[in-house]
């Protein structure tokens, strides 16, 4: 692998949504991004590490894969369930209960537009897994 591959990080995530507001207002609301931009009606959204572009899908929602999803991990069980039951209370479309496989506690939900999340915490997988994870 040379240098240059190695240095590689993830820039951005794009995103394509029939109601970019809304999709962008689930990202700041729960996911802790900034709205830094727009453009036509497709939004720049900021975190630590990466951006997050949300486009403007032409009065269509977008027909995502069955399991296509991002993740995201937070540092304990009692976290997950802490924003498992603010989603439920607010009505966030969800996919799962909160449910540990072997990898750590998790749950799945979806932003309007339809891309799916996964919530997780590795803090409490089985110790077969706890030396395949990055820290």
């Amino acid at each position: 692998m040379t240098d240059f591959i190695k240095s590689m990080k993830l820039n951005h995530l794009s995103f394509p949504s029939a109601d970019t507001a809304a999709t962008a207002a689930f990202f700041e609301r729960y996911l802790g991004f900034t709205i830094a931009g727009t453009w036509d009606e497709s939004y720049i959204l900021k975190r630590p590490g990466f951006d997050v572009v949300i486009d403007h899908a032409a009065g269509e929602t977008p027909a995502w894969p069955r399991a296509f999803h991002a993740g995201f991990e937070l540092p304990s069980f009692e976290a997950v369930q802490e924003l498992y039951e603010r989603f439920k209370a607010e009505g966030v479309e969800m996919e799962t209960d909160v449910f540990n496989n072997g990898r750590g506690s998790r749950f799945f939900c979806r932003a309007p537009g339809g891309v799916m999340f996964e919530i997780n915490t590795r803090r409490d997988a089985a110790p077969e897994y706890q030396g395949t994870f990055d820290e």
